[in-house]
């Protein structure tokens, strides 16, 4: 299966990324069928040199059926060539740790309250399952007194 990819390029706590035309079973950084951009994630987003993105090829790669890695999808989806993939599920992800902690600590008191309404639900479920609950109670107690005497047994010998 085809895939466009990152491949990582670039010096130590410098990376630099060529957007690339690769086998999926082919290693991140190893073979490749073609290179149709580069993306260097280091510069600031107004620059140009930020992106490169050989339109034409990828169109044409997508046309025979090469899949977008997410995160390419989402560079792509931002010069406008492949539609922009859905945003995950991270609401917490944009709020500073200070201002998390205090949405967490004020949003735990309606929490409380929404988790007090659904025990009042399962409780009339739980009121079945006791029937049954002192059933399996009464044979671990006989189960209990057999295992005693026989701890006594080897004591006394």
């Amino acid at each position: 299966m085809l895939k466009i990819r990152l491949s990582m390029g670039g010096a130590k706590k410098r990376p630099v990324y060529k957007i690339v035309i690769a086998d999926s079973r082919f290693p991140r950084d190893g073979r490749f069928i073609e290179k149709v951009g580069f993306f260097n994630p280091l510069l600031p987003k107004t620059k140009k040199e930020r992106v490169n993105l050989n339109v034409e090829r990828i169109k044409h790669w997508i046309s025979k059926g090469a899949k977008p890695t997410l995160r390419v999808s989402r560079i792509l989806g931002e010069s406008e060539v492949y539609p922009m993939p859905p945003k995950g599920n991270n609401p917490l992800k944009a709020i500073p740790k200070k201002e998390r902690k205090k949405d967490k600590s004020e949003g735990e008191k309606p929490v409380a309250d929404g988790a007090k309404t659904e025990p009042k639900k399962e409780e009339p479920k739980k009121e079945a399952t006791p029937k049954t609950e002192p059933k399996k109670e009464e044979p671990k107690k006989e189960a209990t007194p057999k295992t005693e005497p026989k701890k006594e047994e080897p004591k006394k010998k």
